[in-house]
This record gives C-alpha cells, sequence and structure tokens, in this order.
C-alpha cells in the first residue's frame, strides 16, 4: 500500500512509554494526560485511550466539546474541561459525568442554573495565582470558596478540586514560579477554612511536573511533554521522552537544476551549483511554518538536507544536492527518522514553540497511528 502523500505518523507507544515515564517521576500523584486541540495535533481518540491504558486516571481538555468527545468514543474514566463563555453545554457535560471548572461566582451560577434535575454538579475551582488568565484572585477567589460551600453544603454541587496554572515553569529559577506556589497554598487555606474538603489539588505541567516536585500535589497535568516534546530545550534530558509524531511527505517531483537557478516565491533563494531539487508536498496550509523558510531542514534517506526558498501554502523545497533521489520518496520534516530534526528543531528555525509546530497541521495532513 502506497503511504499518504502528507502524513503524520503517530506512534502510540512512543506515547505510552512517555505517559508512563512522567508517573514515575511523580509517584506520589496522579496523573492527568492533556488531550486538548485533537491531542496537540496528535488525534484526541487514539490518543486518550493510549493514555488510560499507560495509567493516566485523569484526562484533561479545554472545551466542553471536546470533553462530550471523549464520551463518545467511549472513555468513562475522569475527565476535566476548564474554558468556557457563557452559554457552554454545561447540563451536558453534567450528564454524562465531565467536571467542570469554575473561574467566578457568575460562572459557578451558570454551572449550576444549568445542571438537569437531580444532578449534582463535579466542579473543580480555578484559582489565579499569577498567571492572569482564567481562574479567581483576591476577593474574587473569596467570593467563589463561599458561594462553592454553600452550594454544597444545600447539596447542589461536589467541589472535588483547586488547581491553576503556572507561568514560568518552563523557566525552573524564575521567582514566579515560588510566588505562585506561595499564592496556591494560601488559597488552599481559604479553602480549607470554609469547610471544603477537595480531592484533588494540582498545579504543575509538564515542566513543573520535572523539575518542581512541591508543586505536585495531588495531581500532576502533563501535556507537551506525554508527546514526547520538551516543554523547553532548558529542562531537556531530565528523563527519557521519546517523540510521537512524524511528519513527513512523499516527493511530488525531482529535478536537476543548473548553478544559478532561483527557488520559490520572491526567489529569495539561488542555486550556487548544479543540484538536484525536490518538491514536498507540504505548506502552510498544512501547518508547516512559513517564517522557517530558508531555516529549517529536513531528513532524506538518513541525511539532513536544508528546506531552500519560501515555504508555499501547499509544497516546499529541498536541496538535496548529488544525492540519489527520486518521485515518491519519503521526506520527513521531523520526528523519529533516521536523521530526522525534531519539533524543537523547527520551532528554533521558526521563532516559536515546539507545541505550535505539532498542533497547527492541518486536515491535509493523514494521521496515521501505530502501536
Amino acid at each position: 500500500m502506497v503511504s499518504p502523500q502528507a502524513e503524520a505518523v503517530v506512534d502510540l507507544e512512543a506515547y505510552r512509554h512517555n505517559v508512563a515515564t512522567l508517573a514515575a517521576h511523580a509517584p506520589g500523584a496522579a496523573l492527568m494526560s492533556v488531550v486538548k486541540a485533537d491531542a496537540y495535533g496528535h488525534g484526541l481518540r487514539p490518543v486518550a485511550r493510549a493514555a488510560r491504558d499507560a495509567g493516566a486516571s485523569w484526562l484533561g481538555v479545554v472545551t466542553v466539546e471536546e470533553a462530550l468527545a471523549l464520551r463518545e468514543a467511549g472513555d468513562t474514566g475522569p475527565v476535566l474541561c476548564w474554558l468556557a463563555a457563557p452559554g457552554a453545554a454545561y447540563g451536558a457535560a453534567v450528564e454524562h459525568d465531565v467536571e467542570l471548572t469554575a473561574s467566578s461566582v457568575e460562572q459557578l451560577d451558570e454551572i449550576l442554573n444549568d445542571a438537569p434535575t437531580g444532578r449534582r454538579p463535579r466542579v473543580q475551582l480555578k484559582v489565579d495565582t499569577g498567571l492572569s488568565r482564567n481562574g479567581a484572585r483576591g476577593p474574587a477567589w473569596d467570593d467563589l470558596v463561599v458561594a462553592a460551600s454553600r452550594a454544597q453544603a444545600a447539596g447542589k454541587v461536589e467541589v472535588t478540586g483547586v488547581w491553576s496554572h503556572l507561568a514560568c515553569a518552563d523557566e525552573p529559577g524564575h521567582p514566579a514560579n515560588d510566588q505562585q506556589e506561595t499564592v496556591f497554598r494560601d488559597a488552599l487555606d481559604v479553602v480549607g477554612e470554609a469547610g471544603l474538603e477537595p480531592q484533588w489539588r494540582h498545579l504543575a505541567n509538564s515542566a513543573a511536573l520535572l523539575t518542581r516536585p512541591s508543586a505536585h500535589f495531588d495531581l500532576v497535568r502533563p501535556g507537551i511533554a506525554t508527546y514526547g516534546i520538551d516543554p523547553d530545550p532548558a529542562v531537556a534530558g531530565i528523563v527519557d521522552l521519546r517523540p510521537v509524531m512524524t511528519l513527513r511527505g512523499r516527493l511530488a517531483q525531482v529535478k536537476r537544476v543548473p548553478a544559478g537557478t532561483a527557488v520559490s516565491y520572491g526567489h529569495t533563494w539561488t542555486t550556487d551549483r548544479e543540484t538536484t531539487l525536490g518538491l514536498v508536498p507540504l505548506g502552510y496550509g498544512d501547518g508547516v511554518l512559513r517564517s522557517a523558510s530558508g531555516r529549517a531542514e529536513a531528513a532524506h534517506d538518513g541525511e539532513r538536507v536544508p528546506v531552500v526558498g519560501r515555504i508555499c501554502m501547499d509544497q516546499l523545497v529541498v536541496d538535496l544536492g548529488d544525492r540519489a533521489a527520486r518521485r515518491g520518496d519519503v521526506v520527513t520534516l521531523f520526528g523519529a527518522a533516521p536523521g530526522a530534526p525534531t519539533a524543537q528543531d523547527w520551532a528554533t528555525a521558526a521563532g516559536t514553540i515546539a507545541y505550535e509546530v505539532v498542533t497547527r497541521l492541518g486536515d491535509r495532513v493523514v494521521r496515521t497511528h501505530r502501536g
């Protein structure tokens, strides 16, 4: 069978290895595998199943719709979602035993008002400890805790957790990490004083799981690390992570050109010798970063080759030099293939983070799940 011309091969065995490895690094805590954004571009349903197989007791998503997709796929374990504008389908989430996040008194009221008759929502409270995104802070936190305590006493809700998110965990020495953990512990004191005893306290993302044991609490929430990508080069190599995604394309055109041949839009690159060019059917329309033009590399037959000229909507060009090549040969942009760059290499070339490299891939790239 001929492989697709543009393909992301997702190694589920590598994913399970990463989940188990990360869990072993935080032995005192349960583990939530974060599978938001279509499992960071890797495919929600197969990755979620692999996470459960590897021992993830929780799955984390952003939207109610993502949580319901997990239920439709047959997942019955604990799921938390955490970002919703007014009008979200809270009732459907409660009906399907999805745990919801309340970041304000207003949002808690929305959840309670939308809950089906006779069903008590399971809710986790989010405190803003310094990221200044979602979550309550200061007096608003006190108000949320009081409202949640009263609602629980009235049998309207079950408060199962308290959580927050770190801003600078990928910089282990950043003072914000200590500051946020202190604010989180103070917020937990407020919860305890209100008579609430949530089972799950969680703060640690991938980077904090790897570098900050004091932040592990009851539950850790690795996302990018489960996909075999270090949260930042500064925390690379702490545990054995294996790349899960390999992005590759099959050459659509191979041509020999003389010195002085200009390549792609704008003629930003010109050959300085006779060489062989290969056309890879992947471009920014597929999520390949145009900003990596002229800086990224790929791999052909186990050796690095430069991406030359501008990356186009549907295609990019590699300089194969004097290597033997023909139409249909595989060129790997990043992943586990011999000689291939990493997602981080592409992120560096594009001036971004590896999260974006894998998450932005579009529907024209066929996902092939193995293992």
